[in-house]
Formats: C-alpha cells, sequence, structure tokens
C-alpha cells in the first residue's frame, strides 16, 4: 500500500485547556496528537482526550501549515472526538474502512499526523475495560506500537480507515513483553455521527458517572483514585477499597462493574455498593452524576 496519499489528510492536533479545567490535572493543559480528515470540509476525526475541555486547537497540514479549529463533540463512550478547521486544510477526506471484518493477522498502518507511520498488524479483537470508566467490547489492538498513538490513524491494506488510536499497552508473550497499540473502530462512528455533527452529543441519555479510576486485581475492582469533587468522594468512596456488589449483585471484574452501573438507569441514579475497606464491609450509595456537567464546554473561536 501506497501510505504517501493519505499522509496527505492526516494533521497534527494541539490544544490549550484552561488551568481550572476538569481533566487538567490528569489530561494536562497542552495535549498534543493527530486527526484525520474524514470530510472534504475540513472535518476532522480524533481521540476525544486531546480536545476535552479544549479553548483552543490548531491543526497542522502535511505541508506544514497551521489552521485553527473548533472542538466540536467528544463521546464519552467510544472515544472519538470531533475538530472542525475554521480554515482550508486542502487535505482530501479519508473513506471509511469495514473494521468488522478486520481481524487478527491482518496487515495494517498506524499513521500519525507529521508524517511517520509504523506498518503493523492486527495481533487481537477483544473487550477493553479502561480505568476511567471506559468500555469497548471489541477494540483493535495493533504491533508493533507506534509511539505517537493518540489520534493517528489506523489504515487497512485498501487504504480505508479502520480506526483511531488511543492508548499505548504491553502484552505479554510468554516471558515477553511487547508494546501494542489499542484502537477505537471506526465502526463505532457511524451510528453517532449525524448525532455529534448536529447536536454535539448523541441523543440519548447519558450513563450515569462515578469518578472512581478504577482497576482489575484478581477479578475484584480496586479503587486506585477518585476525582476531586465527583460523586465518588462526595459518597465517600476511597483509594484502596475493594467494590465487590452493586445492587446486591456480586461484580466479577472492571467490565462487569461498569456494565452493572451503566445499566442502573441514567446519570443521576443511585448507585448502592458494597465495598470492602481494611478488612472490613461497608455499604456506599454513590449519587451518580452527568460527567459532561463536570466539564468546560468548548467556544466557538
Amino acid at each position: 500500500m501506497n501510505i504517501d496519499p493519505i499522509l496527505r489528510s492526516l494533521v497534527a492536533v494541539r490544544s490549550s485547556i484552561p488551568e481550572d479545567a476538569f481533566t487538567a490535572e490528569t489530561l494536562g493543559t497542552v495535549r498534543e496528537g493527530s486527526g484525520v480528515v474524514i470530510r472534504d470540509n475540513g472535518l476532522v476525526l480524533t481521540i476525544g482526550y486531546l480536545i476535552t475541555e479544549a479553548e483552543e486547537v490548531w491543526l497542522t497540514t502535511n505541508d506544514g501549515r497551521v489552521v485553527p479549529a473548533h472542538a466540536l463533540a467528544y463521546d464519552q463512550e467510544t472515544g472519538f472526538g470531533l475538530v472542525q478547521a475554521l480554515g482550508a486544510l486542502n487535505a482530501p477526506a479519508v473513506d471509511l474502512g469495514d473494521a468488522a471484518n478486520a481481524k487478527a493477522g491482518d496487515a495494517v498502518v498506524l499513521a500519525d499526523g507529521i508524517g511517520e507511520f509504523v506498518e503493523a498488524n492486527i495481533v487481537a479483537r477483544q473487550e477493553f475495560a479502561g480505568y476511567w470508566e471506559y468500555l469497548l467490547d471489541e477494540a483493535i489492538f495493533t504491533a508493533p506500537a507506534h509511539p505517537s498513538w493518540g489520534g493517528a490513524a489506523l489504515i487497512g491494506s485498501d487504504g480505508k480507515l479502520l480506526g483511531i488510536g488511543s492508548l499505548r499497552l504491553q502484552m505479554s508473550q510468554g516471558d515477553e513483553v511487547a508494546d501494542i497499540n489499542m484502537i477505537v473502530p471506526i465502526d463505532l462512528l457511524t451510528p453517532i455521527l449525524d448525532d455529534l455533527l448536529n447536536r454535539g452529543s448523541v441523543n440519548k441519555p447519558p450513563r450515569p458517572w462515578l469518578g472512581a479510576f478504577s482497576a482489575e486485581s484478581n477479578g475484584g475492582v480496586v479503587v486506585m483514585s477518585v476525582a476531586e469533587g465527583g460523586p465518588a468522594a462526595q459518597a465517600g468512596l476511597r483509594q484502596g477499597d475493594i467494590i465487590s456488589e452493586i445492587r446486591d449483585e456480586e461484580v466479577d471484574g472492571l467490565a462487569d462493574f461498569y456494565r452493572k452501573v451503566w445499566s442502573s438507569g441514567p446519570a443521576g441514579a443511585e448507585i448502592p455498593m458494597r465495598i470492602l475497606r481494611n478488612g472490613r464491609e461497608a455499604w456506599l450509595r454513590i449519587k451518580s452524576a452527568d460527567r459532561n456537567n463536570f466539564l468546560k464546554k468548548p467556544q466557538l473561536q
């Protein structure tokens, strides 16, 4: 596959976030990554954490021009972010591919907005649960890893877009550990794209959000930290707590924890949970929230 024409459609993304933004401490006030042009009018698809609460966004084209942009939308469930260029990018749109048919072993290219790319293979299609209350039923994992993965474009052998780079992880292979990238499949964008463009969000009730950063340990869920001022912190959930039950149902790992919370109703639903703290059991009731209410809204430049 000749990657050169596709590199023209990739841009570097740089955003500035206010110091008092909710995500400033965890994600930083200056964020850099990549994006891919998906419509000829300068609509750019990226990974959402690059533009969450951004007050300024700048895109750098393949030929070095810097173009201002507007953070248009961020979908919490998929992790996708949309940016609208406020000037001409002169970059053709990349066609969206069919990620559902991408399988382990397929040859792919992961390319960023500054012209660097890695020839890779899909090594797995499987569930991914992130510590920030995030879950994909079937993420794409590729190796070798791209060092600048955030917002990078995963391109299939047909030259079409299969997904957007989100993370760099490690995978154990016997006694060896390999770096891999986690990719959000492009198929998740198609059903929500019109909503994101027309409303800035998907037209359905937001999921309940707790503000708990958790990890899986031996099938259990351990709280690593809580967001300051978030629902979990207000209810008294603490670092080190082990979450064992939600609404009298046993929690079986991180993905199961999220599914049980999200099935409790929309944002605002009260989530009763049994925890183990310092060897003692206790019950907490967390009044969930809509995470978007804690975030600064993008302002049109």
